[in-house]
């Protein structure tokens, strides 16, 4: 199964008010980077124990850890839960920036230091939310 049959297996499996705003969320930013690698994780461990929501990916980033290991993962990623969408920006080398330089501004949404959660996409100002990526993917150097 190719990532798209992928991400439509997944989206299929979500209620249709969710799987909307997923597809929605997907094809936004497919369109805003066309070029960006596609990612599909299950959220499975090695064991195939279920540990974290399904997530699509954008991008290609090589992610460092403090021990000095890596490993290649996306730099935008999106994942649909119980309590709405979350965007994952990753790869931003200072942990308060999204809060600071989006958080007023982007509407009704909670921001952490890699992720933007809210409800629906209708709380989010959509321009901003637009910027924080095309912002991120410049900072990290899209590949």
């Amino acid at each position: 199964m190719n990532i798209e049959e992928q991400i439509q297996g997944y989206s299929d499996c979500l209620e249709s008010n969710k799987k909307d705003g997923l597809l929605n969320l997907h094809l936004f930013i497919k369109a805003l980077i066309p070029y960006a690698k596609l990612w599909f994780l299950d959220g499975k461990d090695a064991n195939g124990k279920v540990i974290a929501n399904p997530n699509i990916g954008y991008g290609n980033l090589q992610l460092q850890y403090k021990d000095g290991s890596s490993k290649p993962f996306y730099q935008v990623g999106i994942t649909a839960h119980s309590s709405g969408y979350s965007i994952y920006l990753m790869g931003l080398p200072n942990k308060h920036y999204l809060a600071s330089t989006y958080g007023k501004k982007i509407g009704n949404a909670s921001i952490s230091s890699y992720c933007i959660k809210f409800k629906s996409i209708k709380e989010v100002d959509i321009a901003v939310l637009k910027r924080a990526i095309l912002d991120v993917l410049a900072i990290t150097k899209i590949s």
